[in-house]
């Protein structure tokens, strides 16, 4: 695709007889250098063959021009000039031309230039192109192996960490508690009566009461620290790191209050009881001679003492 731009007739109908039997070139003529710009956005050349002497506008500031939209800004450009003045030359490739031909060149030589410099901006064009569906597929797969990564570690339920991610998070937090000698609490949660639950209201509406649970206790999670996961069936837990014993024991309160504030109809302990949890408490300073695994026992002896107390409460376990 060629665009003349020259306000002589005679140049473009000579042009174009030079390029009417050439194969797989199409020309355009644009006599008005005013409005050469806006034509090339338009039609969209492979190549520009440009005048610089044309009356009410500079050539090399046209030339400016093209580079200066974005869409022209790799499109060759071949000046025709009548001028052999080296400085013209050296200003016209400063403005952006990428080729100069005193006018009217050889035909054979103009033809030469012209699919010269079409098929380096067709090829630039298809790099371009191609390098831009490479970062999309790059894009596309690294958002894949997120979503990926956010299954893996999440529970198909109720969107929660699963088991899996608790472990590892519940690991890396104690080796930095471990490091800076800070305290570590953990709850360990406990949905009460669920299988009479489940036994009354049927499997559908116990995984329902089951989310609308987990919810409660996402929202709580304030600080991007805090991880809230489903330990199994109607158990859950969430470690909580920095948190002393009653920070740990007046936030095991709120998440008791925010299930019970759910209103979920049931029938036990008795009937037009709601949903309610128990809750188990353990804060530790971890030492070398202790494994993550005592905090996940220290919190389930909590819960034991919630349960065991009546349930619909908070437990705390004294470490040994």
């Amino acid at each position: 695709m060629v665009l003349l731009v020259d306000d002589q007739a005679m140049i473009g109908e000579a042009v174009r007889r030079a390029l009417a039997t050439e194969p797989n070139i199409s020309f355009h003529f644009c006599s008005d250098p005013l409005q050469a710009v806006a034509l090339a956005e338009q039609i969209k050349p492979t190549v520009i063959l440009q005048d610089l002497v044309m009356p009410g506008v500079d050539g090399l500031e046209l030339l400016a021009q093209y580079r200066s939209r974005r869409t022209l800004q790799d499109v060759p450009i071949i000046v025709l000039s009548t001028k052999e003045d080296p400085k013209i030359k050296s200003a016209a490739f400063t403005r952006g031309a990428n080729d100069y031909l005193v006018k009217l060149p050889d035909v054979i030589e103009l033809v030469a230039r012209i699919r010269y410099h079409s098929r380096s901006y067709l090829a630039l064009q298809q790099r371009d192109e191609a390098f831009r569906a490479l970062r999309e597929s790059q894009q596309q797969l690294l958002e894949t192996n997120l979503v990926l990564q956010r299954l893996m570690r999440s529970d198909g339920l109720t969107g929660l960490a699963n088991r899996r991610h608790f472990d590892d998070c519940l690991n890396s937090e104690w080796a930095r508690a471990l490091r800076e000698q800070s305290e570590l609490s953990l709850l360990m949660i406990d949905v009460d009566y669920f299988k009479a639950f489940n036994d009354r209201f049927g499997h559908v509406e116990g995984d329902e009461a089951l989310r609308r649970v987990a919810t409660c206790l996402s929202d709580m999670c304030s600080r991007s620290s805090d991880l809230a996961a489903r330990y199994g069936g109607e158990e859950f837990v969430m470690i909580l790191p920095g948190t002393s014993r009653g920070g740990a024991r007046l936030f095991a309160e709120k998440v008791r209050l925010c299930v019970q504030a759910l209103a979920i109809p049931h029938e036990q302990p008795a009937p037009m009881s709601t949903v309610s949890i128990s809750l188990g408490v353990a804060t530790l300073t971890p030492r070398m001679d202790m494994e993550p695994t005592c905090l996940v026992e220290l919190a389930d002896r909590g819960l034991y003492l919630a349960k065991q107390n009546g349930r619909n409460q908070v437990g705390i376990a004294e470490p040994d």
